[in-house]
């Protein structure tokens, strides 16, 4: 599901910008950005809902993905869900792309353990099994890689500003 709206939410800013000649999505790179905001919100909210919500997973079911080795599961939970909506907001705001993009990268590293563990253990979430790990860690490699590309790490060259020109110096005779 989480691939789902980080696909559909890239390809509407990015229709968006054509469309609407907003400069804002005028890049496939600026787009991912905004989609991957638009997953991590998403996904953050199940680190808050309280236990007695089925409907989606929830704090509860976040706790149990944490592997056994993690102190203070409950409060890890709360800190990533914190994590991830503050990459949210950072990967919008174009002064903070670079810097939410690596730190979202590395976060999607650390939490692995836990998505392994879910996987392995048959953790449920809202009732459903977690995601095998034969999709579960290409995916999470998927993640990792649009949050560099996101933010000019990974993928081609990063947009620079293009240097000042000399101006001529006058009466130097070469």
């Amino acid at each position: 599901m989480t691939l789902i709206v980080l696909v559909v939410a890239t390809l509407c800013f990015r229709l968006l910008g054509a469309v609407s000649h907003l400069t804002r999505f005028s890049t496939w790179r600026v787009s991912a950005a905004h989609g991957l905001a638009v997953m991590l919100v998403m996904t953050a909210t199940a680190h808050f809902v309280p236990s007695d919500v089925t409907v989606m997973p929830n704090h509860a079911d976040m706790t149990a993905m944490v592997p056994p080795f993690v102190p203070f599961p409950a409060l890890v939970v709360y800190l990533t869900g914190v994590l991830e909506l503050a990459g949210a907001v950072g990967l919008v705001l174009t002064a903070t792309r670079r810097a939410a993009g690596i730190c979202l990268a590395l976060l999607f590293v650390l939490m692995l353990p836990a998505n392994v563990h879910a996987a392995l253990a048959g953790v449920t979430l809202a009732g459903e099994p977690a995601t095998p790990l034969w999709q579960r860690v290409p995916e999470q490699i998927l993640y990792i890689g649009v949050a560099l590309w996101a933010a000019g790490v990974a993928g081609g060259r990063r947009p620079r500003a293009s240097a000042p020109r000399a101006a001529p110096v006058r009466g130097v005779v070469s």
